[in-house]
């Protein structure tokens, strides 16, 4: 069974994402990260990440690099929007993507177009929202509690330009799959969230039995 689980930056849906693979007993990848290591390497290396060169430079990074805590910072966060930008770099990262969604058993994955460009016959597609304000305030509480000095207004400016760079980009933009089921977590607790997309994945699983 393949989930795809897709959203923008703070939309919780790599929570549910971990979640549901925890429940289902799936391995899961935050394919945010394979950008994010792009972005940390960019960084390393003193590269320009606004250059598509460069950033494709990035791309051959060792997939230790996935587990170093530094790749979730904010700082790399916005980098990684930009480089995610480059239709060569998600084409060099697209091959990684999609060898972890088709091994042997399934997997989940998270992202930003795992619905409609990594696995696009996926049994199970979630689109996972919220507002701007919310993800912001979500975003702005976990930076200052692991002691960063930002303010709310920046954050919610950082997170409207990352949406315009996700949705505006011309390879593989952050968009609903026709046939994912949308899950906003506005006003939604994380374990109600999880509950929500535990029911809309069995009802597509079923759906799709059914045919």
């Amino acid at each position: 069974m393949i989930i795809a689980v897709d959203g923008p930056a703070a939309s919780g849906k790599g929570t549910i994402a971990r979640a549901l693979a925890r429940h289902y007993g799936l391995p899961h990848l935050d394919t945010g990260l394979l950008y994010r290591a792009v972005a940390a390497t960019v960084r390393q290396m003193h590269l320009d990440p606004t250059r598509e060169a460069d950033a494709v430079a990035a791309c051959s990074f060792d997939d230790s690099l996935l587990a170093d805590p530094s790749l979730r910072d904010d700082e790399t966060g916005k980098l990684a929007s930009v480089v995610s930008a480059h239709p060569l770099v998600r084409a060099a990262l697209l091959q990684r993507q999609k060898r972890f969604a088709q091994q042997p058993g399934g997997a989940i994955l998270d992202g930003r177009d795992i619905g409609t460009v990594i696995a696009p016959d996926a049994d199970a597609k979630l689109f996972v929202k919220a507002t701007s304000q919310v993800r912001a305030r979500r975003r702005h509480n976990e930076l200052v509690k692991n002691g960063a000095d930002v303010s709310f207004e920046q954050v919610l400016a950082d997170i409207r330009a990352r949406d315009e760079r996700d949705s505006g980009r011309a390879t593989a933009p952050l968009t609903q799959a026709a046939d994912a089921a949308a899950l906003d977590t506005s006003s939604l607790t994380i374990e109600a969230a999880v509950a929500r997309a535990i029911q809309f994945v069995d009802a597509q699983v079923a759906a799709k039995a059914r045919q």
